[in-house]
């Protein structure tokens, strides 16, 4: 396909494959736009006549134009032209088209082709922003559409391949990557596809030179991380070496907070993360007792929603970007990245959270790239089905990941060291697991070894702690959720730091020297504030935070409104 038009003989092959009208909207996904609300757009964007075979969106490249379909009907193609073509959806009049890329600056992941010719409104990105400042109803309506169709593509394995083996580190490091970002994609598995083998050789790809990405015409090899968010736009924003107002380093909800709220208020403000938008949160499967979601809201689309909610203020993210140290020896603060590049700022937000920590038993080493897991997402339920797993932590944490894997595996054991279910996780959750008949529990019992052969875990030994005795129970993944550990490396030197590494602010600091007259006047740190005037701490990673995603999104608003005085401090002794 050509961006302009297709083949006709692609075009009838289409049609065949269409359905009647159009694709039955089941999911809110495709929403029907009004008269008024169409005549309201037309004034900030143009009208145009179609022609069947035009292609108005195409796959690999950025979205330009929030479309909507006057009349006519369009197809949503995946990998058009080809022999994985697939019909993905077709849309008739009022419905609006194009996907989260639209809003994030991803590239489209599928091609839209006109079947049916008809008239078009067609209104550039910057103008839909303008319109979407008057209307911040409709904004959430598009969002929740984009959100729903991501979700879809996701869950249909739609999107560039992985090719590799479940028990690659490699291929699992860019399965991580993929399902943490929320990318649309699918797992061809050489160890148990059968397709995958004449699928590689057809590439002229050995086995060995797998994990390799597909899509489109692309073909990498073990490409890193920074490579494949490049294939799919995800890097969007690159860090600018320009004094910013505040830099927030850590992309979780309190980073995430901040950044909304700051570039509310307009202050030029910069996101770094060095993995993916939503930190530990985004690897949560649902979280049911954050305010506002009643039904619960799975991590990685609330970090989806406020990532959109950041940029549409004018906050710029850049992930990956990796932070590796932070200079407070200059006149201003500054972070360096481990490619190189220095951001300069005013103030800094430390965001970066935590990392699970890992078991303490003999032959994890041998087992934690093939088997053991760290996060419950669809990625890990996907690897999960049919199998006995086994979920390691008394938290809430393990509790949603053994909720959420019950729908999937074969079998679901949670092993926690607490006597009683509730002294670690929320009631709620606690009740619900125990009333789970998918689910056993193995209370005050500790995981001591793991046992298979050749990276292929077969079971999982756990002690009771109160009676001594061992069991073997049969497991071919485990999860953990056992505590975390801060991501402060980075800051070595640069800040105070407790005991266990998190950082240290307000009243956890003594009182410190003001810089303005040989140490003659004292200052205490503000509640967030570290030891360094204009770096502040929100979230998990500040010491004696409360381990909650509210609570990280309270402190990362509250760290603004402190980068705020801090600033006006700073700007009336000039």
């Amino acid at each position: 396909m050509n961006p302009e038009t297709t083949a006709a003989d692609d075009v009838e092959r289409l049609l065949a494959a269409a359905p009647a009208g159009e694709t039955p909207d089941l999911a809110g996904a495709y929403p029907r736009l009004s008269e008024e609300r169409i005549r309201e757009l037309g004034q900030y964007g143009s009208r145009r006549r179609t022609r069947r075979g035009e292609v108005l969106v195409t796959e690999g490249c950025p979205e330009e134009s929030f479309l909507v379909v006057l009349s006519g009907r369009t197809a949503v193609v995946e990998s058009p032209g080809t022999p994985a073509e697939r019909l993905v959806r077709v849309h008739g009049a009022g419905r609006f088209l194009g996907e989260l890329g639209l809003l994030t600056g991803e590239v489209a992941f599928f091609s839209t082709v006109v079947l049916d010719p008809g008239e078009l409104l067609a209104v550039p990105v910057d103008r839909l922003r303008d319109f979407l400042v008057r209307d911040p109803a409709f904004g959430d309506e598009i969002l929740r559409a984009y959100l729903a169709r991501r979700t879809l593509a996701i869950g249909e394995g739609l999107g560039f391949r992985i090719v590799g083996s479940r028990y690659s580190p490699d291929t699992r490091r860019l399965r991580e990557f993929a399902a943490r970002n929320r990318v649309p994609h699918r797992f061809v598995d050489v160890d148990a596809d059968v397709g995958a083998e004449a699928l590689l050789r057809g590439l002229g790809i050995t086995t060995a030179e797998t994990p390799v990405v597909l899509w489109r015409d692309r073909v990498l090899r073990n490409p890193d991380t920074a490579e494949l968010a490049a294939l799919i736009g995800r890097r969007s924003d690159r860090p600018t070496t320009a004094l910013c107002d505040l830099l927030v380093v850590g992309a979780g909800p309190a980073g995430l907070a901040a950044a909304v709220y700051a570039a509310s208020e307009g202050l030029s403000t910069q996101v770094l993360d060095a993995v993916a938008i939503g930190g530990q949160a985004a690897r949560s499967s649902r979280i049911e007792n954050y305010l506002g979601f009643p039904a619960g809201i799975s991590g990685a689309e609330l970090a989806e929603r406020a990532e959109v909610q950041a940029r549409k203020f004018g906050a710029t993210a850049t992930v990956p970007a990796d932070a590796v140290t932070l200079d407070v020896s200059g006149s201003h603060l500054a972070v360096r990245l481990s490619g190189g590049d220095v951001i300069p700022t005013r103030t800094v937000v430390v965001a970066t959270g935590a990392w699970y920590r890992r078991l303490p038993i003999p032959r994890l080493d041998e087992f934690e790239q093939t088997s053991v897991y760290y996060a419950a997402t669809l990625v890990e339920a996907q690897l999960c089905v049919d199998d006995p797993v086994v979920v390691v932590g008394g938290g809430n944490s393990a509790g949603q990941a053994a909720l959420f894997l019950a729908d999937h595996a074969g079998s679901v054991r949670l092993i926690a060291r607490e006597h009683s279910l509730d002294e670690s996780m929320s009631r709620y959750l606690a009740d619900r697991v125990l009333r789970d008949p998918r689910i056993e529990v193995h209370l005050h019992s500790e995981v001591r070894d793991l046992e298979g052969e050749d990276g292929c875990l077969e079971a999982v030994v756990v002690e009771d702690t109160t009676s001594g005795t061992r069991a073997e129970l049969p497991a071919r993944e485990v999860m953990v959720f056992i505590g975390a550990s801060p991501c402060t490396g980075w800051l070595a030197g640069a800040v105070a730091l407790d005991d266990g590494g998190y950082v240290r602010t307000g009243p956890a600091l003594d009182a410190l020297d003001d810089g303005g007259d040989g140490g003659a006047s004292k200052r205490t740190p503000t509640t967030l504030e570290t030891d360094v005037p204009g770096v502040f701490a929100a979230g998990d990673v500040r010491s004696g935070s409360i381990k909650r995603v509210a609570s990280a999104v309270g402190e990362g608003a509250m760290a603004v409104r402190l980068a705020h005085e801090y600033l006006n401090r700073v700007t009336s002794r000039s």
